[in-house]
């Protein structure tokens, strides 16, 4: 029986070389140690974001001060590409602005579409550079960053 992740036909034929060169150390490391996990008491913001196409899910509660990220917190269900992804931001987002965190998605997204890697202080994200020929897996990868961005854009609202 299958995971609740759904898998293209490509992934389902991948040789162990394609797995080697695409779960490497550094990604799973990442996967299995996602900062910020434990949840916030009266966030002023909470925003989850779904991806479709394999279940994956990211909800995020947050706190901003003076327009930057004070209290942070993510609750992950995703893949490990995903999980990789919100470990990298977990280790950053606090005290950053919407604007930067928009600067870091935009950055990520155009890096899986064949762009360089994010600059610093996103650079961290280049570990999900091996994932650019995965295109069912990018929604999943985004996930963390467009749940904070969502929780952002509801406590600036609120």
């Amino acid at each position: 029986m299958r995971d609740t992740y759904r898998e293209s036909p490509r992934e389902e034929t991948m040789s162990d070389p394609d797995l080697i060169k695409l779960y490497t150390e550094r990604l799973l490391a990442l996967a299995a140690d996602i900062p910020l996990t434990d949840p916030i008491d009266a966030p002023q913001a909470r925003a989850s974001k779904r991806a479709p196409m394999c279940g994956s899910e990211v909800t995020v509660s947050l706190d901003l001060e003076q327009g930057r990220v004070s209290r942070f917190a993510q609750d992950v269900r995703a893949c490990a590409l995903g999980q990789a992804s919100a470990s990298v931001l977990g280790g950053l987002v606090i005290g950053k602005s919407g604007a930067e965190l928009a600067r870091a998605r935009e950055e990520l997204s155009a890096m899986l579409k064949g762009a360089e890697p994010p600059a610093p202080p996103f650079d961290g994200f280049s570990v999900l550079l091996a994932a650019r020929d995965y295109t069912n897996r990018h929604a999943s990868i985004l996930l963390a960053l467009d749940a904070t961005l969502a929780a952002i854009a509801q406590a600036e609202a609120a």
